[in-house]
This record gives C-alpha cells, sequence and structure tokens, in this order.
C-alpha cells in the first residue's frame, strides 16, 4: 500500500514539473495585453492553474519571468480582475443572451438555420462543435506561438456593432421582386383604389379589372412602369397623367443564403429581403482565422457577381450594400498573404494583403508610425524555404516591396539621443540646450544664450566633449578673451557642454558672525562696504545689558608665519559704538569672516528670584538683594515660620543642568516617558501635598532615583526603568533648617541662588513603606520606633528583597542607607517625614548541569591539592 502511494505521488510532482517546464517554454517578450481576447486571457490562467498559480498577482509574476514587460503585466493583471468578475455574473449574462436569441428567431429576417450541417434549433450541433474546436486551436496557436489578433476579427464579434437592415425605409427602387413579397398598390387622381397584393410562388399579382401581372424578378422600378401600363387600359386617367400609381412592399419576405468557406459558422441562413453581405458575415461570426477579409466572393446564380473587401469598410468607412437575393452563396476563400505590423505602428496587428499593395500599404493599415518610431527603416522578418531571415527595407522602398506571406514587419524606435544639439551652463543669462547650427562656434553660443553675467568667472572655462569613441574629453579656454575676439574661436560639435562659471561658485559663501549681547546672534551673509552698526542691526540690536563701547572683532590671518611659536593666530579689533547705533565718526567696515563678540556690561544684572513654599507667614517669590543673601535672611524677609512649620522636614531644591533637547526627543522615543508614568503611579496621583506644596516633580525625581539603583544591582522586571543613557540629577539640597536657624552663622546657612525653592512643610505625622515589602503603607509616626519595626508592621520583606540596600529619604530630600556588620544590619534612623525603601535583591541565575560539573570540579580539584599538601 505504500508503495502504490509513493509512486501516486512521484507520477504527480512529475506532471507538476512537465507543466511547469512547458509553460516557461512560452517566451512572452512580444505580447500585447490588449490585443489578446478574453477567451486566450481565460487560457492563459487555465495554464498558470495548472502548475498552481492561482493569484492575479502571480499569474503577473510568472508572466514577468517569461519575458512580459512589467507594464503589460499590470494590464493583465486588470484583465483577469475583470474576467473574474464578468464570470461572477455569468447566469445573468447568459439569461440575457438567450433573450436575445429568442427575440432573433421571431423576427422575420434574422432567423438563423443550418439546414447544410444540422437543425437550426439544435445547439449541440455539427456546427457548434467545430466552432468550439477552432477556439481552442485558435487560443492554442496563441498562446503556443504568440500570434496577434487579426486585424477586423472583432468586426464581427462585437455586439455593438449590428448590420441589421433598416425595415422602416422606403422601398429601394433596386429592390427585386420575388414570391411572397407583399405589394402596396396605390391609384389616386380621377380614380381611387388601393390594392393589397401577394406576389404568388410563380411571381405574379391579380389586379382587379386587370388580370395577373407577371413581377418576379422584376426591380420595384420595373415593376411600377409595367403595372401603370397594364392598368392604363382600364383607367384611361393614367394615360393622360390625371392619375397616378405608386407600388411599394407591404410584409417582407425572407431568403436563404448560404456561406461557405472560411467561415467561423458556415451554413445556410434565413434572412431578410433586404440584407446585405455585412449582415450574413455578421450572423455568421465573420471568416476564421484562415478565412480572407479582402476577397469575399457574392455567387448568384453560379456566378461571382461581386467581391467585398472588409478593409475597405474597417479603414474608410466605405461598405458596399450589395443586396443578397435567394439562394446567394457567400464564399469566403483562404486568405493567400498575411504579414504582422509590430513594433512602433498605431495598430500592431496580423493584416492581409493584395499583390497589387506594397510595404506603404501595410504601414497606413497599420495607422501609421508612432510619434517615437524610427521612420529611416524597417526591419522584415522573412521565411525561407528552410529557415528566416532579416531584410532591412528603407524608406525610399517602402512603395516597391511587396509583401510576402509571413513577413513581420518591425518598427524600431528612435534613438534616445540629439543629432544637433549643445549645451551651455553656468553664468550666462540663458543656460539651456541650443541647436547646433552650420558653423556654430563657443562664443555664437554665447551670444545665443543673450551674454555673460556680471558675475562670470573670466578668466577660465571649459567645454566637455565626446570623443569618437565616445570617451570624455576636457578643452579649457580663456573667457574673456574669447568674447572679445582676442582668442582663436571654438567650433562646436555635437553634444558639447560649455560651463562657465559664477566667482561664487569657486569661493567659499563670504559670511559675517555676531555673538554675545544682541537680539538675534548669528551667522550672516557679507555685503560688501558693510560695518559693525549694519551687522548689530541686522542681528536685532543690542540687549539692554550690552556694553557698547567693547565690542571684540577678530579677523583671520591668511599670512601667518607656520614656523614661529608665537606666531599671531587671529587679529583683534576692539570698538566702541553708539548705543543707538547712529553713525559716529568714521565706521568700522567688516571684512568677511569677522566674528563679532558684544559683551555684557559689568554692573548689569538680572534679578535673581527665589520661591519659599509652606509654613512661613508670608509664602511667595522674593528677589535676592545682596550677593551674600543666606537662607535665614529669605526666612527673615518672609516673616519666619509658622506655628506649625516643621523646621526638621524644611527642603531646598536647586535646579540643577538642564538636560539638552535632542537627548530629551531621544529618551521619549524610546520609551521613557511611558515609564516614567508608569512606575511612578500613586506618587503622582496627587500634585499637592498637604501643604498645598506641588511634589509631583519632587516625587518623581525620588523614584527615578530609586530604581536606577535597582538597575545598578542588575534588577530586571516590568517596572524597571530602562535609563542607561539618561544620568538623573537630583535637585534637592540636605539642609538642616534647624541648624541654620539656631546658628546663622554656620557652615550649614547656605548662599541662596537663583531659582532656588525653599519649602517649610507642617510637621509630618506619618512614614511612607514602599518597594520590595509585603504590603506597601503609610504608617503613623512614633518616636524611638526603628526602621525594622516599620518594615515589620508593613508585612516584612519579599521572598527577593534586598535588605542590605533598604535606605531612608527624609523629609529634606537627604538619603541614608543601611548598614551592615557581619550578619547585623544597621538601619538608619527614622525621623517624621521619612519614606523607607526596599529595592529588590539582583536575580539568581540557576546553577545547570555545566555549572553543577564546574563546581564539583573544583571541589575535587581543591581536595586533591589539600590531601598533596597534607602528605
Amino acid at each position: 500500500m505504500n508503495f502504490k502511494r509513493a509512486i501516486t505521488a512521484l507520477v504527480f510532482f512529475l506532471a507538476i514539473i512537465i507543466s511547469q517546464t512547458a509553460f516557461s517554454q512560452t517566451n512572452m517578450a512580444d505580447v500585447k495585453v490588449d490585443d489578446l481576447t478574453d477567451a486566450q486571457v481565460r487560457q492563459l490562467m487555465q495554464k498558470a492553474n495548472s502548475v498552481g498559480y492561482t493569484d492575479d498577482a502571480q499569474i503577473a509574476q510568472m508572466a514577468i519571468a517569461q519575458g512580459m514587460s512589467p507594464d503589460e503585466a499590470q494590464k493583465l493583471t486588470v484583465r483577469i480582475d475583470k474576467i473574474k468578475k464578468d464570470d461572477g455574473n455569468k447566469d445573468n449574462g447568459t439569461s440575457s443572451k438567450n433573450n436575445n436569441n429568442k427575440q432573433l428567431q421571431n423576427s422575420n429576417y434574422s432567423t438563423r438555420s443550418y439546414n447544410n450541417y444540422a437543425d437550426s434549433t439544435d445547439t449541440s450541433g455539427v456546427s457548434k462543435r467545430n466552432y468550439d474546436d477552432d477556439r481552442k486551436k485558435q487560443m492554442r496557436d496563441a498562446f503556443g506561438n504568440l500570434i496577434p489578433k487579426i486585424f477586423g476579427e472583432d468586426l464581427f464579434k462585437n455586439s455593438k456593432v449590428s448590420f441589421e437592415p433598416n425595415l422602416r425605409m422606403a422601398t429601394p427602387k433596386s429592390y427585386v421582386i420575388g414570391p411572397d413579397d407583399e405589394l402596396l398598390i396605390d391609384l389616386t387622381g380621377d380614380n381611387e383604389a388601393n390594392y393589397t397584393l401577394k406576389v404568388t410562388p410563380e411571381g405574379t399579382i391579380r389586379l382587379q379589372y386587370v388580370g395577373l401581372v407577371s413581377v418576379g424578378g422584376l426591380t420595384i422600378e420595373d415593376a411600377t412602369a409595367k403595372i401603370r401600363a397594364a392598368m392604363s387600359k382600364t383607367y384611361p386617367g393614367l394615360r393622360s397623367g390625371r392619375s397616378n400609381i405608386s407600388v411599394n412592399l407591404g410584409n417582407i419576405r425572407s431568403i436563404k443564403v448560404t456561406i461557405i468557406g472560411e467561415s467561423l459558422r458556415p451554413g445556410s441562413y434565413t434572412l431578410s429581403s433586404l440584407s446585405t453581405v455585412f449582415n450574413a458575415l455578421y450572423a455568421s461570426g465573420g471568416p476564421n482565422k484562415n478565412g480572407s477579409f479582402r476577397k469575399i466572393q457574392v455567387i448568384r446564380n453560379s456566378k461571382v457577381v461581386a467581391n467585398v473587401d472588409v478593409y475597405d469598410f474597417l479603414l474608410k468607412g466605405i461598405q458596399k450594400n450589395i443586396r443578397l437575393q435567394d439562394q446567394d452563396v457567400i464564399n469566403i476563400p483562404v486568405y493567400d498573404v498575411r504579414v504582422e505590423a509590430s513594433g512602433e505602428v498605431k495598430r500592431p496587428a496580423l493584416y492581409e494583403a493584395l499583390k497589387t499593395e506594397s510595404l506603404q500599404d501595410i504601414i497606413n493599415f497599420a495607422g501609421g508610425f508612432t510619434s517615437q518610431a524610427y521612420t529611416a527603416n524597417v526591419k522584415v522578418l522573412q521565411n525561407t524555404s528552410k529557415e528566416r531571415k532579416i531584410v532591412d527595407v528603407n524608406a525610399d522602398q517602402f512603395t516597391t516591396y511587396k509583401p510576402v506571406n509571413g513577413d513581420k514587419y518591425l518598427v524600431e524606435k528612435i534613438l534616445d539621443r540629439f543629432a544637433n544639439r549643445v549645451e551651455i551652463s553656468g553664468a550666462v543669462f540663458r543656460p539651456g540646450r541650443y541647436e547646433l547650427e552650420k558653423g556654430m562656434t563657443l562664443r555664437k553660443l554665447i551670444e545665443k544664450a543673450d551674454g555673460l553675467k556680471e558675475d562670470a568667472f573670466l578668466n577660465r572655462g571649459y567645454v566637455s566633449r565626446l570623443n569618437l569613441d565616445n570617451s570624455p574629453a576636457l578643452l579649457s579656454f580663456d573667457v574673456d578673451k574669447v568674447v572679445k575676439g582676442t582668442q582663436a574661436d571654438i567650433p562646436l560639435q555635437r553634444e558639447d557642454k560649455v560651463t562657465i562659471s559664477s566667482i561664487f561658485d569657486l569661493r567659499d559663501e563670504y559670511q559675517v558672525e555676531i555673538k554675545g549681547e544682541v537680539r538675534n546672534p548669528g551667522t550672516f551673509k557679507y555685503g560688501e562696504n558693510m560695518n559693525l552698526e549694519a551687522l548689530i542691526q541686522m542681528a536685532g540690536g543690542l540687549n539692554e545689558g550690552a556694553t557698547p563701547n567693547r565690542i571684540e572683532i577678530s579677523r583671520r590671518i591668511k599670512n601667518s608665519d607656520a614656523m614661529s611659536v608665537s606666531a599671531i593666530t587671529a587679529q583683534i579689533f576692539t570698538v566702541n559704538v553708539d548705543q543707538n547705533l547712529k553713525l559716529v565718526g568714521e565706521p568700522f567696515i567688516l571684512q568677511p569672516f569677522d566674528i563679532v563678540s558684544v559683551r555684557g556690561s559689568e554692573g548689569y544684572q538680572v534679578q535673581k528670584i527665589v520661591k519659599i513654599e509652606g509654613e512661613v507667614l508670608y509664602p511667595g517669590t522674593y528677589t535676592i538683594q545682596r550677593k551674600d543673601e543666606k537662607i535665614s535672611d529669605i526666612l527673615k524677609r518672609a516673616g519666619g515660620l509658622t506655628a506649625m512649620a516643621f523646621p526638621a522636614g524644611g527642603s531646598l531644591r536647586r535646579p540643577g543642568r538642564e538636560i539638552p533637547k535632542e537627548k530629551r526627543n531621544r529618551d521619549d522615543n524610546n520609551g521613557y516617558n511611558n515609564n516614567n508614568n508608569n512606575v511612578i503611579g500613586n506618587y503622582t496621583s496627587n500634585n499637592k501635598d498637604r501643604n498645598g506644596v506641588d511634589k509631583s516633580r519632587e516625587d518623581q525625581e525620588k523614584l527615578l532615583n530609586l530604581r536606577r539603583l535597582q538597575e545598578a544591582q542588575g534588577v530586571k522586571d516590568t517596572t524597571t526603568l530602562q535609563q542607561d543613557s539618561l544620568t538623573l540629577k537630583s535637585d534637592f539640597v540636605g539642609i538642616d533648617l534647624v541648624r541654620i536657624l539656631e546658628k546663622p552663622a554656620s557652615r550649614y546657612n547656605l548662599l541662596v541662588e537663583d531659582g532656588d525653592v525653599i519649602t517649610v512643610p507642617k510637621e509630618l505625622q506619618t512614614i511612607r513603606v514602599s518597594g520590595e515589602i509585603l504590603k506597601p503603607i503609610n504608617i503613623v509616626y512614633k518616636s524611638g520606633k526603628s526602621m525594622g519595626e516599620y518594615i515589620n508592621e508593613s508585612g516584612g520583606f519579599t521572598y527577593n528583597a534586598s535588605k542590605k540596600d533598604a535606605y531612608v529619604v527624609y523629609a529634606n530630600g537627604a538619603i541614608k542607607s543601611t548598614k551592615k556588620f557581619l550578619f547585623f544590619y544597621d538601619y538608619p534612623t527614622i525621623k517624621p517625614g521619612a519614606e523607607i525603601f526596599v529595592p529588590k535583591h539582583a536575580p539568581r541565575e540557576k546553577v545547570g548541569i555545566q555549572g553543577i560539573v564546574g563546581i564539583s570540579s573544583a571541589l575535587a580539584s581543591l581536595a586533591v591539592i589539600i590531601v598533596t599538601l597534607l602528605k
């Protein structure tokens, strides 16, 4: 059983490989999707499905792999998608088609019959089978050899083009009367009479008072004259002209026409007697793939009475109204000469050529050349008796070259190059591309470009030229001498590129820089004769604290002595200017790359602010009056402490160095802010403490430092902040406000600085316990209670708590850590408002098999050493 399964699987894989190989042999490089019929696209879909490709994109990729261009593959994807949608509505379309067929069968002029092959109502007859076989063969040929469509084959398959005769038009005088025609005879004038007569099978009609009149085989015009002559014997008014007679058709009879030869659906068709050759061709589907569109024959009574060329209608709109008669035969012979026009023509297709036509006629059939066509020559691929050959047909031979069956005319694109182009760029008024006229020289080209600009570099220009072997060459010239005519002019060649530089292109951009006490310091573009006052004005003017009488300008040294140790590296100027930038005396003229420094006044001071919060009589902001003003001085100005103040918890927050903006942006992108928000949690839920002091920033920085300590110990969990590149600096200064107030002259009384925030809280009565404990909680403070007791009241340590790293953050911002001596822990003293934090222990890695083996080996080695020493 397993052996049979293996054989089945092997056969299946071989089939897939063979199908893929067969498909890969198809060359799709010349396929034009617009030229493919829906049936051909469906065949391509079936072949793709046979090798496992079902998606539209997969089929397109497969087509590209077989040589199809990406643009055509995109069109193929659109076509496949449309066909799938049409197949989804196939039932509705089939129903509509059946209804249309029923309407045609009920009409008197378009009922089709297949008498020679099968019954007209038998849709599964021989004709239907031949039609399906022909379509399958056509699709195989199209995809096997990638043959383009035949010009004109869609004419008789297009449902929007109908050649149905107009039954409501006046009766044509050339209409030939036959059996079953109904004649309407109207007599007017002195005599009034109306007759509706049907033509008998013998071709006669019977007129009252006249008798039988033979009209069969006569035209309407001849029959009218004959009836007039016969009735004039009974009605004399017809002879005198006092009476008139008119003959028209009533009901139109049906005729039978046989279509033979290379028709898509040959057979006998029942048509209206007003039908023409095109009505019959439309009913039969037109010529098949081997049928001729140029020599369709109308045979009547065993004689060829007319030849129809469909190209006259397709190309010129000329439709030969050859009216059919009963028992007419339409013969569609096999084509004699069929050629292919491809490449840069407007309608690439297969065309049928007559013996009297030339290559120029084929080009005209294809709509002529496209705008990108190479019209000087057409390549012809011919078939010989043994092989193929290529023939070059020049433009003067288009009218004399006679097409040969199987010819393929390939019209190529023109070259992407110019035969007479030169180019000029740089410091001219109209740079660009110009025509290379006969005798064009360099000076004439400059004149064509409206001459040189004022900033043109006159000492040197160059011409980029291609040698005969396309290798580049460079010709230099003196621009000034060429323009003035004192140097020999340079004749230009095709594709020469002339470059005349600007003086600004050949030097650094001239700039000057201003720094210091101006409103908008920076770099400015240098202008000739620019003075210092103008530069200060461009920078927005002087700041209030600027010193206009000691402005320093540093200038580059171009000729410094490189061998001297004390060589001057810059030239310094000190200049005084008016505060209002008025011109006083000779202005100082700047040079390119000068650097101007405007310093501040030594006696100018901007107010410095200190903020006091909490339990003082007058909290708020205070300006520093003296350079030696201290904490105690500011507290005195604030009215001193209130009765509820807790000096031991007083703190000083002093802003540290600001983190650069680009570093903050980088940290935000790395998700630090999100992590911070997650970690801070309950600490930032309330922005104000019970004293009304904004503590959100304080709490955040405390916690960030605590978490950073965990990272230093290697703790890794979901709450750890990834702050590897961010160094946090605490703003808090651990002051001892009690000592400061008791001894203002002591070293604990610090000088205040700009931005300092002094906070004096109320007496704090709780202790916060957090970190690796079982129940983080706030506990009421009790004097003398140790840190271990507070931890026990909060549930004790967790299993991964780091006891030796526990520390306390006091209310004034000071931090004290736990000390360890042998196996004993010395915890810090707890004060009101303190926070106890227990960090995580560093993760312990499990000892694997290799670790156990390593430890065992080490112990064994140690034992051997000990034994050896004891011996």
